[in-house]
């Protein structure tokens, strides 16, 4: 993203038109690269972009290397819609923050990328693919979370900061994961089933997006190591579009701060201090 603004020839237009071509090509550029990231770390052959297809579709064709069901594709696109935008997260907070120094729109979402790189925002499904991992099967849930529990461990994919009577996009991907299992099977899915009744059941948390995004993605056949990458690909909609509504009407973002050290204290010259 950085290197496509060098070739940016609107990079420090920040007309509202300009603005919105800059979005579009973001848009369209990003599944495009995190698509042939995949096909370079795992070695696949190399399957280019088709501008014929929707994002979901072009981008489950690139990674899978051959067209993807309707169900499938609905299934990403459903995915996609539900990360594309949530208020002032950290990655939206840091897109924010460095378009309102009027840097360009390029810099300002490279910011964006650098904030969803952190496990406590963009790779928290990942997180959870893990812990099902760990689980191991549906036998052992009960086990597990006792375990988990007693040693006050975080389950993640659970609670929200916002959402404090459920995640309404957990909901939607636990129903769009079900529908790819269709009458099949997946050991994922079903530790996790059984696991969101029993954390809520004992602690009263709830799932959140992130917790049902991961067996989703796995199920389209998306590697784990890409799940971050693919919430850029959902995300960028939303932090251009914050983008957009910081240039048109910015001030400069400027927190404060407010000291709690040490209160104040005796100086000594240097020659007089031990």
């Amino acid at each position: 993203i950085a290197l496509m603004a060098i070739g940016e020839p609107e990079a420090d237009d920040r007309s509202s038109e300009a603005s919105r071509r800059k979005a579009i090509r973001l848009t369209a550029a990003m599944h495009t690269a995190v698509g042939t990231m995949s096909q370079a770390l795992y070695s696949r052959d190399r399957v280019p972009a088709d501008p014929g297809l929707s994002i979901a579709a072009d981008l489950l064709f690139m990674v899978r290397g051959e067209p993807a069901p309707p169900a499938a594709v609905r299934a990403l696109d459903v995915a996609l819609v539900l990360h594309a935008d949530h208020e002032l997260n950290a990655s939206t907070f840091a897109a924010r923050v460095t378009a309102a120094t009027l840097s360009d729109m390029h810099s300002a979402v490279a910011s964006a990328l650098a904030a969803l790189k952190g496990p406590l925002h963009g790779g928290a499904n990942r997180m959870v693919l893990e812990m099902l991992d760990e689980i191991g099967s549906v036998n052992n849930v009960d086990r597990w979370l006792h375990q988990a529990l007693a040693e006050r461990r975080r389950i993640m994919g659970f609670g929200h900061r916002v959402y404090k009577t459920g995640d309404p996009r957990a909901l939607i991907l636990k129903d769009l994961a079900g529908q790819l299992v269709a009458g099949g099977s997946s050991n994922h899915y079903e530790i996790a089933v059984k696991l969101d009744g029993l954390v809520s059941e004992r602690t009263g948390l709830l799932s959140n997006v992130d917790f049902y995004s991961a067996p989703t993605y796995e199920l389209l056949g998306i590697p784990r190591e890409m799940f971050t990458c693919l919430f850029a690909v959902s995300r960028i909609a939303g932090w251009t579009a914050h983008i957009m509504e910081q240039y048109e009407n910015n001030r400069l973002i400027r927190p404060r701060a407010e000291y709690v050290g040490p209160g104040p204290r005796e100086w000594l010259p240097i020659e007089d201090r031990r």
